[in-house]
């Protein structure tokens, strides 16, 4: 009998060692689930950082008369995913309109007398304009200035708490004050220093202008 009973004390003494063991086991991997989740908690956080940025939306804005600032327009889109949205006069130019070397051009006479560039639009303002955080306006260049289709477009929107970012497009003229002009005109927004390409800007050359801005 005596035997028996050391026995059951020997049984239940190894029981409660395991017992122990394995609470001990369960405290451990307790704690280290605690600190995973500390550390997928601070990662998560410096994520969704970084995605807001990226959340910014975005709007490419332009007027293109030969189809050079469109192609330049359409690169930037692709670079940030912005949307595109295309500034087209009521009274489209037509090739003859945009012939510069011709005195009795449209382009000509509008270029003389300053009444002629108020350009009525077809749309004036994108389907939710207000939405958007960051907005490029593309022009081409005419005699020195922003080709003036662009200017109504400027006028009649408000780019409160929005970035605006002016890019031209030219042969050979810089964007010159054009910028600056047309932050005169909105009155609101904050315009950063525009960019000027060349008729065949390179889709290398529009990306490293993208990734300077660091949007």
């Amino acid at each position: 009998m005596k035997h028996r009973k050391s026995d059951r004390n020997r049984k239940r003494g190894r029981t409660t060692a395991v017992a122990a063991v394995i609470t001990i086991a369960a405290l451990l991997l307790a704690g280290c689930g605690a600190g995973s989740g500390g550390s997928a908690s601070e990662s998560s956080s410096g994520s969704g950082n970084g995605q807001a940025k990226k959340d910014r939306k975005i709007l490419v804005a332009y007027f293109s008369a030969s189809g050079n600032t469109k192609s330049a327009a359409e690169r930037i889109a692709e670079e940030t995913g912005a949307d595109l949205f295309e500034i087209q006069p009521e009274d489209s130019y037509s090739d003859e309109d945009l012939d510069w070397t011709e005195e009795e051009s449209r382009v000509n006479k509008e270029h003389e007398k300053k009444s002629l560039q108020n350009i009525r639009l077809k749309k004036t303002t994108p389907d939710g304009f207000d939405d958007y955080d960051v907005v490029f306006i593309g022009y081409p260049i005419w005699w020195g200035d922003a080709a003036w289709p662009v200017n109504n477009f400027v006028k009649d929107n408000d780019f409160s708490g929005k970035t605006v970012i002016p890019f031209c497009t030219s042969t050979s003229s810089s964007i010159g004050d054009s910028g600056d002009n047309l932050k005169k005109m909105a009155g609101t927004g904050n315009w950063q220093s525009g960019e000027r390409f060349s008729e065949n800007a390179s889709s290398d050359e529009i990306k490293s202008w993208i990734d300077d801005l660091n949007l």
